[in-house]
């Protein structure tokens, strides 16, 4: 049962599936009371709610539709702190729908079908829809959004799902298909300052008249709890009551400092933050700019990234990325990953940095990369290509005494050439069998050399294939078993 208590907002009686009675209104308020800070000055119209301009500024579609009572089932996807589940009060304050509330934690398959029950029965008797807010969809098992999905697509409820994971991998695809997202981003600073000075003058706020907070206090709460108005007004809360009792009380930074020490690192290692803070650090990497690398690099490790797995990174962005144009890329992300697994954090972090900076302002070529991504193509999809019989095993070349037409062999016929027998130590035969080139290089770096030299080996090579064809248009040669001379093969035709 909800209850409007004297803060404004609907909360969970703590009597709920009990009957009311002459003491409920002083219980609630009680509870009211004790509730904390972020609770107790929490908006109760759109108007009051702070930030999350792109969605509830003036025009905005999520605005209009709340303007407009015409809500549709939604998911709302944010950090912790950015108004999710002040948006779903705001809303409950204002629709003409009935609400209900469950949980992804504790709510389970029974309970929500007795939920859509109610709610199927509301619609038929007296055409009235409920909003049913779950807060953490995402801790939801599939068995139980498939339940939720039952009563979206009959359309006798109205979901508000809030979640802080990515919810095309934290919700179910039928459920996300009959929802519309929205993505709530964490506040700028000016925003949770406007919300914490709001606190000391809300009637049900921090309570202490003649508090004084000064400037850079605030500047400090709104800095480090990093867009979570919710962290913030805890900070401020427990700053707010070590002076309470003091004759002037007042929030200085020091004391500031002492109740929000430090932000706590938004990570999961198997969410978002994951990839999306690997994926910074490579494209950084990849745009030459060693600063914003470094900067990335940090973020990981402080959120408590496992370094090896920064290194293996590392190790591939030195092949894919920069390649032949600086070899020493690979030997140093290589040098980096077994020094890291010796020594060790947190002094790792400076055999990292150095490794980091290093690849970011390397010559970057990914010509290597590119030519086994189309080789792997052609040998995965395309024409198999036949090992050409010059190259062949040694034993199977000795072994085969007749061309592919029944003809014999001369003995040096698909002889393997030595390259070292030459002057040049340059293979002139023909190793691939089909004419394609995969290998491109760049003229970056180290690979500029060795494009200027692989050209005058292609040439060569390409010079000595066209000598080889032109003899060939003589017939090829075989062995005369008489005389051992040597004889064009067509000179035994008729």
């Amino acid at each position: 049962m909800l209850n409007k208590v004297s803060c404004g907002f609907p909360m969970v009686s703590y009597d709920a599936g009990m009957p009311e009675d002459l003491w409920s209104p002083l219980r609630a308020e009680r509870r009211a009371k004790a509730a904390p800070l972020a609770v107790r000055v929490r908006p109760r119209t759109i108007q009051e709610i702070v930030g999350q301009r792109h969605c509830l500024g003036e025009g905005a579609l999520l605005r209009r539709l709340i303007e407009q009572d015409a809500l549709q089932s939604m998911i709302v996807a944010g950090p912790p702190g950015t108004g999710k589940t002040t948006l779903a009060e705001a809303i409950a304050h204002r629709t003409g729908a009935a609400v209900d509330r469950a949980h992804g934690a504790t709510t389970g398959v029974k309970e929500l079908r007795e939920k859509l029950e109610i709610a199927t029965r509301r619609l038929g008797e007296s055409s009235r829809r409920t909003l049913l807010f779950v807060d953490e969809i995402h801790r939801l098992a599939r068995n139980q959004q498939d339940a939720l999905l039952e009563g979206v697509e009959a359309g006798s409820v109205v979901l508000f799902g809030a979640t802080t994971e990515n919810p095309t991998w934290a919700v179910a695809p039928a459920l996300l298909s009959r929802s519309v997202v929205f993505r709530f981003q964490p506040l700028d600073e000016a925003d949770v300052a406007t919300v914490l000075r709001r606190a000391l003058t809300h009637p049900e706020g921090v309570g202490i008249p003649e508090l004084r907070v000064d400037d850079d206090a605030y500047a400090h709460f709104a800095r480090v709890s990093d867009g979570d108005v919710r962290r913030a007004l805890s900070a401020l809360e427990t700053a707010a009551n070590a002076v309470r009792n003091d004759s002037s009380p007042r929030i200085t930074l020091q004391l500031a400092q002492s109740a929000l020490d430090g932000k706590i690192p938004v990570f999961d290692k198997d969410g978002d933050e994951h990839y999306d803070l690997a994926s910074a650090l490579i494209k950084s990497m990849r745009g030459s700019d060693p600063d914003a690398a470094v900067y990335w690099l940090a973020r990981m490790l402080v959120s408590g990234e496992d370094p090896r797995f920064i290194c293996r990174r590392l190790a591939i962005f030195a092949s894919e990325d920069i390649g032949n144009a600086d070899p020493r890329a690979l030997q140093t992300a290589v040098a980096c990953w077994h020094a890291v697994e010796r020594v060790g954090m947190p002094e790792s972090q400076l055999i990292l940095s150095q490794c980091v900076t290093f690849l970011a302002v390397a010559a970057k070529s990914n010509a290597a990369a590119s030519a086994i991504w189309e080789a792997m193509d052609d040998a995965r999809d395309g024409r198999t290509v036949p090992v050409p019989f010059t190259i062949v095993d040694q034993t199977k070349r000795r072994a085969v005494r007749t061309a592919d037409d029944g003809t014999p062999l001369a003995p040096d016929a698909g002889k393997y050439e030595y390259p070292h027998d030459r002057a040049d130590g340059i293979g002139t035969q023909d190793y691939l069998g089909v004419s394609k080139t995969y290998y491109r290089p760049t003229e970056r770096g180290l690979e500029a050399a060795i494009g200027e030299h692989l050209a005058q080996i292609r040439t060569l090579r390409a010079a000595a294939q066209a000598c080889r064809v032109s003899e060939g248009n003589r017939g090829p040669l075989r062995e005369d078993a008489q005389t051992h001379t040597p004889r064009a093969a067509h000179e035994d035709q008729p």
